[in-house]
């Protein structure tokens, strides 16, 4: 006969299971989530942020004709770099007012070889702008980590979605009343309030939420299961399947007889009139000044969801075209929409509002989420203002995170600013800052009581992102009067964003100082209860 404890206990259920899966997979993978989503929600501003930190480009009236602006370029890069084997121009757009270009030339100071250079697009002169990384920093971190090796930043970012998917998932079986839930809030009560808040952070952008974390990784997908293309012995093979999802022209070898390269102009408005006005993205040039040298006109990706590549291929030194590339392979097209909706290049200014404050709850729904693990388990310590060191360090790590990252983002800004335009290495050390500024959040939050950490982290990135409009105004000549006079939105808004941003950090800090937890009531004697109802009590 099975004794009475035997009978008392009862398998756990599948929404407790689930729970403690939610907890501590969110919990294990939450820091590196946060920043994740964070830096990919700046992302989506991109563009602008890179023109926000290059004070020194003017808006133009309009943009120039970009047939006229392709053809510049390409002069100007042949006349300086007469040996160069491979030009990458990308045009101008309203996003991006200046033109870019990247060559390939014996003795090439870039990266894998490569000069790189931005322009003006109405001249095609090189533009004097300040060294830095811009937009794409907090691009290339969204990824890639920065400071370790590209495909270890890659595959840790990897593990951590799949973690956010498993998360997701366990999440929505968890709460089964998660949507009623959504149009409950209860303010000031504590445990109760972030719970809430958890919840609707988590409805609010469920869909875009599994979409952004489902399509990351079908985007990595190669790189976590590289099975099938290395089963291609051919190299060429493996290089037509790259070709299908990315914009890659394999190498062309030159044929070693000089010969002019033909008209540019011509080739783009072939495209143009293929695509429609303002639809080419760019172009590849390869061998020019050779026989053998290919041009490829590239369409815009602002024009279409896939990011699959679609492009003009161009007979170098006749003008002949020769492969209109302009679909792909079903496989190809399904990870290159997902790929494209992950992107959000396609969207318009308010389908990139909707997808940057989407993203924003999404980053709330992880930060509410590590700090309702600390509140929740706060109460149930036997003496709250002295907590255990696993919980310390947890709370610290919470605190350097969600609010320290604040201030090293709004760090970024300001050295991006103060730095003078002619020190060595300057977009290194933005970089540097940011991470020195994040560094000391962490030690800060070590030192300090953690509801102390948390007011003041909140108010110095409050404090930062206030006074960077009027920094802009005192160090460059695009003060916000000036600019919201002017209409020139792109300036504007990324002040007046940065102000918003400065009361949201305030309103939280204000919250989180106003915030006195509840003593804990003394447990009245009960009889005891039974394992099953202890358990369906911990998960209600």
């Amino acid at each position: 006969m099975r004794s009475s404890a035997a009978r008392a206990a009862t398998p756990r259920g599948i929404r407790q299971t689930m729970s403690d899966l939610h907890i501590w997979v969110g919990l294990l993978a939450g820091w590196i989530l946060y920043a994740m989503f964070l830096t990919g929600t700046a992302s989506y501003f991109r563009d602008e942020i890179s023109r926000y930190t290059r004070p020194e480009i003017n808006t133009p009236q309009a943009l120039p004709d970009a047939a006229d602006t392709a053809t510049r370029l390409t002069t100007h890069v042949l006349a300086n770099a007469p040996a160069v084997t491979q030009i990458n121009i990308t045009l101008p757009s309203e996003r991006t007012p200046w033109a870019s270009a990247m060559w390939a030339s014996p003795g090439g100071r870039g990266r894998h070889g490569f000069d790189s250079g931005l322009f003006d697009a109405a001249t095609g002169t090189p533009l004097q702008a300040r060294d830095t990384s811009g937009g794409d920093f907090f691009y290339a971190f969204h990824f890639n980590l920065h400071y370790m090796p590209a495909m270890w930043g890659r595959w840790i970012v990897g593990v951590c979605a799949m973690f956010m998917l498993v998360a997701i998932v366990s999440g929505v079986i968890t709460h089964k009343k998660i949507f009623a839930d959504f149009f409950t809030f209860r303010w000031g009560k504590g445990q109760r309030s972030w719970l809430d808040g958890h919840a609707a952070a988590s409805v609010l952008g469920l869909p875009f939420h599994f979409m952004i974390t489902w399509s990351g990784l079908v985007m990595l997908a190669v790189l976590y299961m590289p099975w099938g293309l290395s089963a291609l012995d051919d190299k060429r093979q493996q290089a037509e399947v790259v070709s299908e999802m990315r914009l890659f022209l394999p190498p062309h070898p030159a044929a070693g007889s000089a010969a002019p390269l033909a008209d540019i102009d011509a080739m783009v408005r072939q495209a143009e009139h293929r695509w429609g006005t303002g639809a080419v993205g760019g172009m590849q040039i390869q061998n020019p000044g050779d026989a053998q040298a290919r041009v490829a006109v590239v369409r815009a990706q602002s024009t279409r969801v896939s990011t699959t590549p679609n492009y003009l291929l161009f007979d170098g030194s006749h003008g002949e075209l020769l492969l209109a590339k302009e679909s792909s392979g079903v496989a190809a097209q399904t990870q290159g929409v997902l790929y494209g909706l992950h992107l959000g290049r396609f969207a318009d200014a308010a389908t990139r509002w909707l997808y940057f404050l989407v993203s924003l709850a999404g980053t709330a729904m992880v930060g509410s989420g590590l700090v309702l693990w600390t509140v929740k388990r706060r109460s149930q310590l036997p003496d709250p203002q002295r907590p255990y060191f696993g919980f310390r360090l947890v709370e610290c790590l919470n605190i350097g995170t969600v609010a320290g990252l604040s201030v090293a983002m709004a760090a970024f800004f300001w050295a991006n600013r103060l730095l003078s335009v002619t020190v060595a290495g300057r977009s290194a050390w933005e970089v540097h800052v940011f991470f020195l500024a994040w560094a000391a959040m962490f030690v800060h939050a070590f030192l300090r009581p953690s509801k102390r950490a948390w007011v003041e982290q909140f108010a110095l990135a409050a404090i930062l992102l206030a006074l960077l409009p009027a920094l802009t105004a005192f160090t460059t000549p695009h003060p916000l009067w000036r600019t919201l006079g002017a209409g020139d939105w792109a300036w504007a808004g990324a002040d007046l964003t940065l102000l918003a941003l400065a009361m949201l950090h305030a309103y939280i800090g204000w919250r989180t100082w106003r915030f006195t937890p509840k003593a804990r009531r003394p447990r009245a004697s009960a009889a005891p209860q039974s394992a099953s109802v202890r358990s369906a009590a911990e998960v209600g």
